[in-house]
């Protein structure tokens, strides 16, 4: 679904013409949807609040704005499906701080419909970090607790280290992501935050070897990365980089600690031979 979302929102006539033929189809709705909120992020941009203008805060929430209402559409035509209701929680935020308790219901009902949905705990654990909406309180307990109550094998079980990469991002350093990399990898280099980096590997690959497409391979960039910071499990980390070979596709967390994604990943990788 999300390798036709992004081609729905960088080549839109095919979804313009499947709409058109098939009106009522509820994975063309749940695609314009989805289309329509990866404009909007693209729109605001990925930089700090302070270095977003007006106009790009006022076209993210324009077309936030639309994504939540073909959501609406989406949830109406394919009730029992939980992606209408992750992209409506997305749209939250662009006005989260009135929106706190309608994001929760959304929550809610996506998780209900699929209680291990990595994507509506991802959009909890960053709607409740402190860098959008919450507090770092907030984020671990969005975080930890989904963790604990998934099933082995769920990748679910790594949302803690995305919560641990958010805390660093808040507490050391955004702006100053070169110099603040020490401070960071010393938070890493804690004992607890290592015995939970471990225990959600463990738990993550507790039905066996997760496969490498999708989220297989943003979670392994997700775990490299801890290793790497917390100086920690260098052979295993080696081997997730042998399984992903030089494919890094879009993993934002490298972001969180190097001004380029690949700039991170090329750290690890030569830390990890």
């Amino acid at each position: 679904m999300a390798v036709l979302s992004t081609a729905a929102r960088q080549s839109p006539p095919w979804l313009d013409a499947w709409e058109t033929s098939v009106p009522d189809d509820p994975t063309a709705a749940i695609l314009r949807a989805d289309a329509l909120m990866d404009q909007a992020g693209e729109a605001r941009g990925a930089a700090a609040a302070r270095y977003t203008t007006e106009e790009q805060f006022r076209e993210f929430h324009r077309l936030s704005a639309l994504a939540a209402e073909a959501s609406r559409r989406a949830v109406a035509l394919n009730p029992d499906d939980p992606n209408p209701w992750v992209t409506r929680m997305a749209a939250m935020l662009a006005d989260g701080h009135r929106r706190h308790d309608e994001f929760l219901v959304a929550r809610n009902e996506a998780v209900r419909r699929d209680p291990d949905n990595f994507e509506a705990h991802l959009m909890t654990v960053t709607f409740l970090c402190k860098k959008w909406y919450g507090s770092h309180e907030e984020m671990f307990a969005a975080a930890r607790e989904p963790a604990a109550a998934a099933s082995a094998g769920s990748s679910v079980a790594m949302l803690p280290l995305l919560a641990h990469f958010e805390y660093a991002l808040r507490e050391y350093g955004f702006v100053t992501r070169s110099s603040s990399l020490a401070a960071k990898a010393a938070y890493f280099r804690r004992p607890e935050v290592i015995w939970e980096i471990d225990g959600c590997a463990a738990k993550w690959r507790g039905a066996g070897e997760p496969r490498l497409i999708g989220r297989g391979v943003t979670l392994r960039h997700w775990l490299a990365l801890a290793n790497y910071l917390a100086d920690h499990d260098r052979a295993g980390t080696k081997a997730l980089l042998t399984q992903l070979q030089s494919y890094l596709g879009s993993t934002p967390a490298y972001g969180y600690f190097w001004v380029q994604q690949a700039e991170g990943f090329h750290a690890v990788w030569k830390w990890a031979r």
